[in-house]
């Protein structure tokens, strides 16, 4: 079995597959914790599955958050006595990277590439919602190229709380419509369905720029109630990245 590891800066993503299959998946905090403190973590996981950690052949990680990378990489490594495949631009992604400088990259952009172009081919745009949200674009050629980074939806509500004297700190509920009739419902107007579209327009002004009609697969926290709002958005993939690693960790293990 194979267990994969999305590190980012508000969440970890933690699955195991057996083969192709994820048979589990949990979505974790990500906090600064020992490589005891996670390696103990981690175990206590596996045991959910009523599968003996013995089980686990493999392991890949992708990260923006270094110093965890690093205390995940040490817990698994003194927990399970696998030495984790670590996602970069070097690896062997199946994917051309016309990035300027491709170890910029953020790792899971490139897993998420990955996976969009093996199951919905090219060219795709993957619109992931996370602490950020990144749009990234694949040619028909299957290069991928870049795309755009603005601050998550969370981000901006906290923004919003932060920097006004008298906007509250609201959850991202769907609107019952566009035209808010409180201050609550306004926000989540203003983010949620802003936001949808956002990505439109993105995704209109990037087909434009590269002259193609690309799918756009959606996947990350918030993916689902903002694709309810998006003209754009093909497919919501909730599983995205986790299949990306499953991908890569089976092109390069040796």
């Amino acid at each position: 079995m194979l267990l994969v590891l999305d590190i980012g800066n508000t969440h970890t993503c933690v699955g195991i597959f057996d083969g192709a299959c994820l048979i589990a998946d949990w979505r974790l905090t990500s906090e600064r914790r020992t490589e005891d403190e996670l390696g103990i973590y981690l175990t206590g996981l596996l045991n959910m599955t009523k599968k003996s950690q013995d089980l686990i052949s493999g392991s890949i990680i992708s990260s923006v958050v270094p110093p965890l990378e690093a205390a995940w990489s040490r817990g698994i490594y003194k927990y399970l006595g696998i030495e984790p495949m670590v996602v970069s631009s070097e690896l062997d992604l199946g994917i051309e990277v016309g990035y300027e400088t491709p170890a910029e990259v953020g790792a899971d952009r490139l897993v998420n590439a990955v996976a969009a172009v093996h199951h919905y081919g090219c060219p795709v745009i993957i619109v992931d919602f996370g602490t950020a949200v990144t749009l990234d674009y694949v040619t028909s050629n299957c290069v991928y190229l870049g795309g755009a980074i603005a601050p998550g939806l969370l981000a901006s509500i906290e923004a919003l709380f932060g920097k006004t004297a008298k906007l509250p700190l609201v959850t991202l509920e769907p609107p019952k419509r566009v035209v808010g009739r409180s201050t609550s419902e306004s926000m989540r107007s203003g983010i949620l369905i802003g936001y949808a579209g956002l990505i439109d327009g993105l995704v209109d002004r990037m087909s434009q720029e590269q002259k193609e009609t690309p799918k756009v697969i959606a996947t990350g926290g918030h993916a689902e109630v903002v694709a309810r709002w998006s003209s754009r958005i093909n497919t919501v993939d909730s599983n995205l990245t986790l299949e990306g690693l499953r991908l890569i960790y089976e092109r390069n293990a040796k």
